[in-house]
């Protein structure tokens, strides 16, 4: 990675903070669950809207470094990730830094994206088209590790990281995982293995129907509602029948 911008980080983080709005910085708390007992609890906000960090990216992509992300990411504000998450996409673009650089990070910052729109924002337009390139064992190595963690960001890494390959016409990957997740206790999980499979069938409605046809007794029921949400009535009839069958 390159050293860090001059002060670029501490210059970011000190804009971004005067940004803030602590009724918006509520509302987004309670919305991210970072609330006693929520999935996101503990974390801290300030209150910047996501279009307006997305502004304060694109003043600052130009300059920006692998390190300069690296030190967003680690930040305990959760805006102050978020940016971080928006850089790397940035910097994984063709004209920007070495691509297995910014996984390599993504990777090795992957606990510092502890909700899912952390984890949305930069997953499927990094990870999951690097993992295209890679040989066959090693890309599903890696979503088996994701997949496999009792960490819960982390099984989501693996499932929405196949968002972008199905957009690149790849799908593969999201029937393996949407099978080998389906059990999963969380209903982030449940949203997200449906969501990939819905895309799916928006690119190859056969392939999504062959899936459904052997797993739709054992789907969880969130994520069967929003794979069938292009299916007819008479088709989702006939899959939610097969679920409240078992």
């Amino acid at each position: 990675m390159n050293t860090p911008s001059v002060d670029l980080p501490a210059k970011l983080i000190e804009t971004l903070i005067s940004m803030g709005n602590e009724r918006d910085a509520q509302a987004k708390a309670k919305y991210l669950q970072a609330v006693p007992g929520g999935y996101g609890e503990g974390d801290q906000f300030v209150g910047v809207r996501v279009p307006a960090i997305r502004s304060l990216a694109r003043e600052a992509m130009k300059q920006t470094t692998l390190d300069d992300a690296a030190v967003l990411l680690d930040h305990e504000i959760h805006e102050v990730r978020l940016l971080g998450t928006i850089l790397l996409v940035e910097l994984f673009k063709p004209a920007r830094a070495d691509k297995d650089a910014v996984i390599q990070l993504l990777l090795a910052k992957a606990d510092r994206l502890n909700n899912w729109d952390l984890v949305d924002t930069v997953v499927p337009y990094t990870l999951g088209p690097w993992l295209l390139v890679q040989p066959t064992d090693k890309a599903t190595a890696i979503l088996n590790d994701l997949a496999d963690s009792p960490v819960l960001w982390r099984r989501r890494m693996a499932m929405v990281s196949t968002l972008g390959q199905i957009r690149l016409g790849h799908h593969d990957q999201a029937p393996r995982l949407a099978a080998k997740l389906q059990t999963d206790p969380h209903h982030l999980m449940h949203k997200a293995v449906g969501w990939m499979l819905r895309g799916v069938g928006n690119k190859n409605r056969v392939l999504l129907d062959a899936f459904l046809n052997e797993h739709a007794a054992t789907l969880p029921r969130t994520a069967l509602r929003y794979a069938l949400e292009k299916h007819d009535t008479e088709a989702r009839a006939r899959y939610l029948a097969m679920a409240q069958e078992r």
